[in-house]
């Protein structure tokens, strides 16, 4: 086994890991994951060879993914994840009191099995309000009966069985799966990797379409492409950044006890936007 992880976006341009061993390979019906552990990240998950998650970064990418839908709707209560695998998601929603059911649609059963054994302190899979089905969430949301508070769209990047995640279908489909208070947020790549932005406007432009609040916000997480990480928050009624949102946060912060990267400055410093990102989605 080569003594290092890379994974290129760019050319020969990307990222290296340091490896110590192999924990993990399965080729399942969808795609490969695999879980190495690396020597200054804890273990590490890749899907297809792209990095999923390490131990010691992931609460970057799930507290940013989840807190900010959940402070932004006024009382979220039903709660669609879709891919979300791995249970850091959930884990984060599940922190919030008023919480009384999960849904978590995630298609490959490799991924949650796999999370189970070598992430133990990610995902909160035995919590009671948390259902796990092994579905595929496009076709998942078309036939919604019961409408959720939020929907987080926690896929991988847009190749292979998530790729139908950044089309606009998709996206009036989840619309249609809200209440009529309902919020979703999703990952939308990194502004630094050029490949991805014609999915990034694509999926800004069916949200924007859509919903009548429709944002980018940032995030940094070290081991994801360029380092830099985008995600959308679309809302049918509240602004993420209204005097009314800040003060749940404000609120609520106490009840979820310690988090290492979600805050009050966070959640209305991530929507400041650089230039060159806004630039992506001109004409």
């Amino acid at each position: 086994m080569a003594i290092q992880f890379n994974e290129y976006y760019n050319g020969r341009t990307g990222l290296t890991i340091g490896l110590k061993q192999l924990l993990f390979s399965k080729q399942s019906d969808y795609q490969l994951v695999e879980v190495f552990e690396t020597d200054t990240w804890g273990n590490l998950m890749t899907i297809d060879g792209m990095v999923m998650l390490s131990q010691r970064d992931e609460f970057v990418y799930h507290e940013m993914i989840s807190h900010i839908a959940m402070f932004t709707h006024p009382n979220p209560q039903r709660v669609l994840i879709i891919g979300g695998g791995d249970g850091g998601t959930a884990r984060e929603v599940l922190k919030h009191p008023g919480v009384t059911h999960v849904d978590l649609v995630e298609i490959d059963k490799t991924v949650v099995d796999a999370s189970r054994k070598y992430f133990p302190g990610v995902g909160n899979f035995d919590n009671p309000k948390l259902r796990i089905l092994h579905d595929d969430g496009i076709a998942f949301v078309k036939n919604v009966d019961t409408p959720y508070d939020i929907i987080i769209i926690d896929g991988s990047d847009p190749v292979g069985p998530a790729e139908g995640l950044f089309k606009k279908s998709f996206y009036e489909d989840c619309h249609e799966a809200l209440t009529a208070d309902g919020v979703l947020t999703a990952q939308t790549e990194s502004p630094w990797v050029e490949s991805y932005h014609h999915s990034m406007k694509n999926l800004f432009s069916a949200l924007d379409n859509l919903f009548p609040v429709s944002k980018m916000y940032l995030s940094f997480i070290p081991l994801y492409p360029a380092g830099m990480w985008s995600m959308a928050c679309a809302s049918k009624k509240e602004d993420p950044v209204s005097d009314a949102v800040i003060t749940r946060v404000e609120q609520g912060m106490e009840t979820l006890g310690g988090l290492n990267y979600y805050n009050r400055e966070i959640h209305t410093g991530c929507f400041a936007i650089p230039n060159f990102v806004s630039d992506i989605f001109k004409p």
